[in-house]
Formats: C-alpha cells, sequence, structure tokens
C-alpha cells in the first residue's frame, strides 16, 4: 500500500486523480467495478441449492428416502413415487421458509446500512458507506464512525478513537501535515482508519482504501462471527430436543405394540417413522426467524428500523420510554420566534425584520447577535440544507435580515473552533481575533464578565443576570427553545472567560401532532413515558403540558445530589437539563426498579446509556454513528410515535409466534396422542405413513404459516407489557395443547373405531379426514386466544382462509380421485360421512369459542 501519509496533501489528491471538488458521479462508478465495494468479507452465505439440500440432512427423512428406495425393489411403484412427492413438498416447504429468513434479514441490513458525508460531483451528499470508493472526499465530525481508510486535508480539533485496531485507549490528535516514511499504524496521525471513531472536531479527508484493503479489512479473518441465533430460538431448540426424546419413545412404544400384534413390519417401520416427521416441531426455530423478519420489515416501513433480532422479544416487555424531546416529542422544525437583546425581547416576523424602535438606540447589538448565530454554526442552507435543525433556524433567522454565512465567512473565515459536548454545553468558533459563543443560557453566562447594552459594554452585575435569567424563564415559558450568545475580542491567545454577552434566541420547536395519541396509546398499554432533555426546566414543562404529560419534574443538579435516584425515579415524569451521564443513571435506577427500559439518544456520549437499555434506540437523521452503533434500533425519522408502533408490532410479532407454537405443537400432540393410544387400546393403526406426511405439510405448511402474518389484534395494546421472565410456554397455553391434543386423538379415534365395525377403508379414511379438520379448526382458534373469530373476522387474515380452504380442496382430491386413493389407503366417503366429520372436529373450535366467551366475563384488561 503507498504510504500516504508520507506525502502532502496536494500529492495525495494528484496519485488518487481527484482534487478538493471529489469524484463525479461516473468516475465513482467506474472505481467501484475496479475496487468492488466499500465492504468487509462477510460470513459466505448458503446458496439456494445448499439450503434446499439441507431439508433432507434430517436423519428421519434419510429413513424416509432409503425405505422409499426399497419400495421401488418391492415392485410398489406408486407407494415409493408418493413417498418421493410428499417429501420433496416437505422439502419445498422447508427451503421457503429458511430462504425467505435469510433474505429478509439480508434486506434488513441492507436498509439499517451506514452512511457517510461525500463530496460528489461538487456537491455535499450522503450515501452508503458501501458506495465509498478510492479518491472520494469524505466529511467527519464527532461521533461519526470512520467509513474507509483516509488521508487528513482539513481538521479542525480532530481525535479519534483508534483502540479497536492499536489498542491505545488515549484519543489520537490529528493533523494534516505530512509524516516521516515507516511508520507504525499509531504514528499515522495524518491518517484516518476504517471503523474507528471521531471523538472530537471535524476535518476532510480523502479516501485511500477501502473494504479489504482497509487496515480492519487486512485483519477481517480474524474477527468472530456474532451468534444470530436469538435467546426464543435456543430455547425452542431445546424445546425441539426434548419433544423429539418423547417422541422417539412413543414410536419405540407404537413400534413393539404393533410388532407384537403382529402387523407389517415394514409398513409399521414406516408409519413410526412418518410419525415421528410428523410430530417432531424441528421447524420451530426457523419460524420464529421467519416471523421475526417479516414483522422487522413492517416495522421498517413504519421508519423503525432493528439491527439486532433478539431486539424484538424485548419490544414487547418493554415498561418505560425514556425519550428525548427536542425531535422526537417535537417536530425538530426550528423557527426563531422570539430574540432577547438590549433588556429587551422582540417577537421575530416571518419575511424580515422591522427592528426600528425595537432595540432601543442601537439596532447593531441586534445585528451582532445574528452574526453571532450565523457564524458560531455548522450547518448550511446553501442548496440542499444539511445540519442540526437549530443551527438551521439560526442562518435562517440572520438570512431575513441580510446576513449569509457563506458571505460572512468570506470576510471572517474560521480559524479554530471548540466544539460543542454535551458536558461543555456551548460551542465557540474564531475567526481571527474575535470569538463567538453559543449554547445553554447558564453555560454561556459563566463565560461573560460583560453585557452589550446599545452598543456599550457594561459590567454583567447580578441585576443584569437576573434581568437575563427572568427573560429566559418567560421564553422557556412559552415553550420555546433558548440559547444564549456571546462574543469576545481578542489579540493574542483565546481564552474561554471574558465574554460579552449579546443576547437570546427563541425557538419554537411545536410538538409532533401524533404524539399527543401515541402517548395516551402507551398508558393504554401500561408503559410509562418519561421525558429526557437538555433544554430548561420551564420549556419542558410547556411542551410536557400541551403532549398531556404529568410535570413533575428533577433537573440534572438535583440528580447530582440524589445518592439514590432509584428512590424517587419512578415519580419523576420530566428530566430536564442533563447530560449523558445522568442518562446512565436513570437507566440504571428505572432497571434496579425491575423495569424493561426502551432509551433515546443521538450524541457519542449517549451511548452507554444505549447499551445499558434493554432497547437502546438512535436517532436516524440527527444521530451520530457511535449512537447508532451503541443501539438496538433506529428511528428512521425520529419520531416518538415511530417507537410506539415499533413497540405494538414487537407486541403482535410474540403473539404470532405464540399462535404458531400453540399451533404446531397441540397438533403434534394430537398425532402422537391417536396413534399411541390406539396402539395401547389394540386398535389397527389409525393412520397411514404417508398420510402423516400429508398431515405434516399442513403443520409446517400454508395453515400454519398463515398465523406468522395474522394482523395486529386490538388487544394487543391494551394489556400490560409482559412478563420477559415468562416462558413461552405457559402454563395457559399447556394446558390448550394438552386439552386439544387429547380431544383430537378422542375425535379421531371414536370415529376410527365405531367405523372399524362396518368398513375398515372408510373407518381410517374417515380418521385421516377428520384429524385434518382437527387442525383447520385448531387454525382459527389460534388466531386468538383472547378475542371471538366471529369479531376478529374470519377475512381479517386472507392468507389463513386461502390456505384453508386449499387443504381441504386437497383433501378433497386425497379422498376420491382413483389415482390418489390407492396411494394414501382412503376411498370415497359419503355426504354423511363429511357432516359426521366436520361435526366432530368442529367440537374444538366451538369448545375454544365459549371459553373465551366465559373468560372475558370474568375479566378485564387494563387500562386504569
Amino acid at each position: 500500500m503507498t504510504d500516504y501519509y508520507s506525502k502532502a496533501a496536494d500529492e495525495v489528491l494528484n496519485e488518487l486523480n481527484t482534487s478538493g471538488q471529489g469524484l463525479t458521479g461516473e468516475e465513482a462508478e467506474l472505481r467501484r467495478s475496479k475496487y468492488g465495494e466499500n465492504r468487509l468479507h462477510e460470513k459466505k452465505r448458503k446458496t439456494r441449492t445448499e439450503l434446499f439440500l439441507e431439508q433432507f440432512k434430517n436423519y428421519l427423512i434419510f429413513i424416509l428416502l432409503i425405505a422409499a428406495v426399497i419400495e421401488i425393489f418391492l415392485n410398489k411403484y406408486t407407494e415409493s413415487a408418493a413417498i418421493f412427492i410428499v417429501l420433496l413438498i416437505n422439502a419445498v416447504l422447508g427451503f421457503t421458509q429458511e430462504y425467505k429468513a435469510q433474505t429478509s434479514i439480508e434486506a434488513l441490513r441492507r436498509i439499517a446500512a451506514p452512511k457517510a458525508k461525500v463530496l460528489r460531483d461538487g456537491v455535499r451528499t450522503q450515501i452508503e458507506t458501501a458506495m465509498l470508493v478510492p479518491g472520494d472526499i469524505i466529511f467527519l465530525e464527532t461521533g461519526d464512525k470512520v467509513p474507509a481508510d483516509a488521508r487528513l486535508i482539513e481538521t479542525a480539533n480532530l481525535q479519534a478513537q483508534e483502540s479497536s485496531l492499536t489498542g491505545e485507549s488515549i484519543p489520537v490528535e490529528k493533523i494534516m501535515d505530512s509524516l516521516g516514511p515507516n511508520l507504525q499504524m499509531g504514528e499515522r496521525k495524518n491518517m484516518l482508519f476504517s471503523g474507528t471513531i471521531i471523538v472530537n472536531g471535524r476535518g476532510t479527508a480523502v479516501v485511500t482504501a477501502t473494504g479489504a484493503n482497509t487496515e480492519i479489512g487486512k485483519i477481517a479473518e480474524l474477527i468472530q462471527a456474532e451468534d444470530d441465533s436469538t435467546p426464543l430460538e435456543k430455547k425452542l431448540e431445546q424445546l425441539s430436543t426434548h419433544i423429539g426424546y418423547t417422541v422417539a419413545f412413543v414410536c419405540a412404544v407404537v413400534f413393539i405394540a404393533g410388532f407384537l400384534r403382529g402387523e407389517e413390519i415394514f409398513k409399521l417401520f414406516l408409519t413410526t417413522v412418518s410419525l415421528a416427521v410428523a410430530a417432531i416441531p424441528e421447524g420451530l426455530p426457523i419460524v420464529v426467524t421467519v416471523t421475526s423478519a417479516l414483522g422487522i420489515q413492517r416495522m421498517a416501513k413504519k421508519n423503525a428500523l432493528i439491527r439486532r433480532l433478539p431486539s424484538v422479544e424485548t419490544l414487547g416487555s418493554t415498561t418505560v420510554i425514556c425519550t428525548d424531546k427536542t425531535g422526537t416529542l417535537t417536530s425538530n422544525q426550528m423557527t426563531v420566534k422570539k430574540m432577547y437583546a438590549n433588556r429587551g425581547i422582540i417577537e421575530v416576523g416571518g419575511e424580515g425584520y422591522s427592528t426600528e424602535g425595537k432595540f432601543g438606540k442601537d439596532p447593531e447589538d441586534f445585528m451582532l447577535l445574528l452574526k453571532a448565530g450565523a457564524l458560531c454554526n455548522d450547518a448550511g442552507i446553501k442548496g440542499k440544507p444539511f445540519g442540526d435543525p437549530t443551527e438551521i433556524a439560526l442562518l435562517v433567522s440572520a438570512e431575513k435580515a441580510g446576513l449569509v454565512k457563506e458571505k460572512l465567512e468570506k470576510e471572517s473565515p474560521r480559524t479554530g473552533e471548540i466544539p460543542f459536548t454535551s458536558e461543555r454545553k456551548y460551542m465557540v468558533t474564531l475567526h481571527g481575533n474575535t470569538a463567538y459563543a453559543k449554547g445553554a443560557i447558564d453555560a454561556i453566562l459563566n463565560l461573560c464578565d460583560r453585557v452589550l447594552i446599545n452598543g456599550k459594554e457594561i459590567k454583567l452585575t447580578e441585576k443584569e443576570r437576573d434581568g437575563i435569567l427572568n427573560a429566559n424563564e418567560m421564553l422557556a415559558g412559552e415553550a420555546l427553545r433558548v440559547l444564549g450568545f456571546a462574543y469576545r475580542l481578542s489579540s493574542g491567545e483565546h481564552s474561554e472567560k471574558e465574554f460579552i454577552f449579546l443576547g437570546l434566541q427563541g425557538m419554537i420547536d411545536p410538538p409532533r401532532r401524533e404524539v399527543r395519541e401515541s402517548i395516551q396509546k402507551c398508558r393504554r398499554a401500561g408503559i410509562k413515558v418519561i421525558m429526557i432533555t437538555g433544554d430548561h426546566p420551564s420549556t419542558a414543562a410547556a411542551i410536557a403540558k400541551q403532549l398531556g404529560l404529568e410535570v413533575k419534574i428533577l433537573t440534572g443538579r438535583e440528580i447530582d445530589a440524589l445518592d439514590d435516584l432509584s428512590s424517587i425515579v419512578e415519580d419523576i415524569i420530566i428530566f430536564a437539563r442533563v447530560s449523558p451521564e445522568h442518562k446512565l443513571r436513570i437507566v440504571e435506577s428505572l432497571k434496579k426498579r425491575g423495569h424493561v427500559v426502551a432509551m433515546t439518544g443521538d450524541g457519542v456520549n449517549d451511548a452507554p446509556a444505549l447499551k445499558k437499555a434493554d432497547i437502546g434506540i438512535a436517532m436516524g437523521i440527527t444521530g451520530t454513528d457511535v449512537a447508532k452503533e451503541a443501539s438496538d434500533m433506529i428511528l428512521a425519522d425520529d419520531d416518538f410515535t415511530s417507537i410506539v408502533n415499533a413497540v405494538e408490532e414487537g407486541r403482535g410479532i410474540y403473539e404470532n409466534i405464540k399462535k404458531f407454537l400453540r399451533f404446531q405443537l397441540s397438533t403434534n400432540a394430537g398425532a402422537i396422542l391417536t396413534v399411541f393410544i390406539g396402539t395401547l387400546a389394540g386398535l389397527p393403526l389409525p393412520l397411514t405413513a404417508l398420510q402423516l406426511l400429508w398431515i405434516n405439510i399442513i403443520v409446517d405448511g400454508p395453515p400454519a404459516l398463515s398465523l406468522s402474518v395474522e394482523p395486529l389484534g386490538k388487544e394487543s395494546m391494551i394489556k400490560p407489557p409482559r412478563d420477559p421472565r415468562e416462558q413461552i410456554l405457559t402454563k395457559g397455553m399447556l394446558g390448550y395443547i394438552i386439552t386439544t391434543g387429547i380431544v383430537m386423538a378422542a375425535g379421531t379415534l371414536g370415529i376410527f373405531a365405531y367405523m372399524l365395525k362396518f368398513n375398515p377403508q372408510v373407518a381410517q379414511t374417515l380418521a385421516f379426514t377428520t384429524f385434518v379438520f382437527f387442525q383447520l379448526f385448531n387454525v382459527l382458534n389460534c388466531r386468538s386466544d383472547s378475542r371471538s373469530i366471529f369479531k376478529i373476522g374470519f377475512l381479517s387474515n386472507r392468507t389463513s382462509i386461502l390456505s384453508i380452504t386449499g387443504a381441504i380442496l386437497v383433501q378433497a382430491a386425497i379422498v376420491y380421485l382413483p389415482q390418489v386413493q390407492g396411494v394414501f389407503g382412503t376411498v370415497s366417503l359419503s355426504l354423511s360421512n363429511w357432516l359426521l366429520s366436520i361435526a366432530t372436529a368442529s367440537i374444538i373450535f366451538f369448545a375454544f369459542e365459549i371459553y373465551k366467551a366465559v373468560r372475558r366475563n370474568h375479566q378485564s384488561f387494563p387500562p386504569k
């Protein structure tokens, strides 16, 4: 690799055949085809062929394949072909589920792909980091994750945390000057490395290497792949294993009993193996992935991007949402409405300003206040606006008075800066001998010893300070977000002292219209909403009132004075003037009280709180790369309502997984009990091998999978949050599985035993059809464990109705088509037989409907 660190910035640009204007889109495309996408080598995904062949790796399926081959040598070609066809259908269903899971997860990774700020065709824009190529000009600031190896060409107090590569925990101060040759990675201070973090300042760099050619790319093979299995999937794998042992024992008993009774050994062997295939729920874990992935895609359409599958399980248990105010509860569309200077407050007009008579003798104070807001600013509104909405509002405010940032910066170029941090609560920019500061009013006042009144600098007395603070209280009480401004003239070294206070600018950031209803929805769902803000308590209280939140406020200073925040944390609704460290204490205190906490954040220092929270939520628009990396979920629109939608969807996903589990395990129990009890009762085998395999297709096929797309029920957000310690196989579900399995076995064997006296073939066909109808009625039962299917509506899940209808038509074909009858061992049934079968199977449907009605009369859901 070229030693770009030993060369001057201009030389590097020339060598990479680029310039300060960046690459053209056409040139970038050519380079991407040459160098490839900016991605590390990922774990190889299974091909479709490999996924399909894996469906036959199950040892039970392998045994049946061998049996089918043996059938050929016994000249039973039809039976052999039937086994092959049924196993092929079973493999296609398994392949479809796994392929859908794999492609869904890949799609989710693309949705949450990280972005980079880049100069293309001379225009600053944002693209996926995968699209970067050598020669691209990129922009970086505090909180960004470096997207590729790059040589710095501009810096402003830039520091990078490179411990992930070098092991050095102290941030490295970056420069743009050329360095000597043969330097170690940690000594290349004019280079940035992919995967490291910008912890201070900002800079511009030219990309020198991407993908596998980066420093981290060279060691990528040493990075271990994460285990993608969720806790629920692991639990279900264990459950499947335990059920497998039980089924193996039952099959052994059935085989031995049948052998002692004189059943044909090969037929008995086929039936017991088929029973094992039908009864062992080996597909449970993949159903969790499919259901979760489909739900996550629905969330993505509602602007909630899930980064980790296990988060879906946690969402449904959330008891507290701690949310930032600005941009999440509010619209983050800032407009300067009022200003304070010369001891007076004025209203700001929509089109421009009329300063006459409003600022006393010297309107230049007003212009200086606006100038400070425009220069002490990292946003831009030329072309497509970029940057923080607060800073954009300040630029618009200044332009209304004829102060354009680009012109001001030509006259007074920026020569240095002290970036904003959540601890410092202000930023400073240097323009030659003048420094401008903006930030929280208390932080700005701490910098000042004078105030500008009518063009004159006077001492900042307690009286003047009280007047400023009173003005701040008035503006904050009107739900305005207030920033203070100051400046300092200096001919020597810059000092963060002796500033001159200029004034205040108050911005309206109205609550999002839909948030009030979303908060009410949370209340009905037993979820507490806590507002967390760095703003003044009065501003927070005014917004809270508009949103219907109780005004119970605790400030950052009051938190600092408490030894044990957990003792009162549940009584607080609003935390104002807080820092990221306070956020971490709030999360820890709530978790100490047993809460499942969702926490929002956007800054670098929010990362510890986001990681500590059960669900860390990063802002997609204003969030830093560090916050996004630490999060479990990213809000594409920074909107609180998207969090509530995600919680609702998370509850729905978990419920749908439970529905599928309830259906599959109850049907498995029914199949096992039917064959097991029938064998112990001395009856012939009630179901043949192929009939059991067909039943397995229904269990794993469309009727069952339709439960994974069951629409969200109205009851999902009027129930309290789920206890995260709750086992998915609850006592209630276990009771349903056992009861339903017994009813299925009793109904099927009752009909079989009764009809056996008249016609054994009709008896077996009727028992087979009855068991299939039991399953189809069971699908309807499992669509809701609390609401009547007549209230939900049969057609509310069209996939379910279509799959049930399809299963009935196939069952009719198996019963009536002569070409199929010989294969499945069926005979034609009379209308009375069908009516008897449907009437018997419908017992579980009507019995469960009655049970749900009785339970509803004795149980009321919250809300309180």
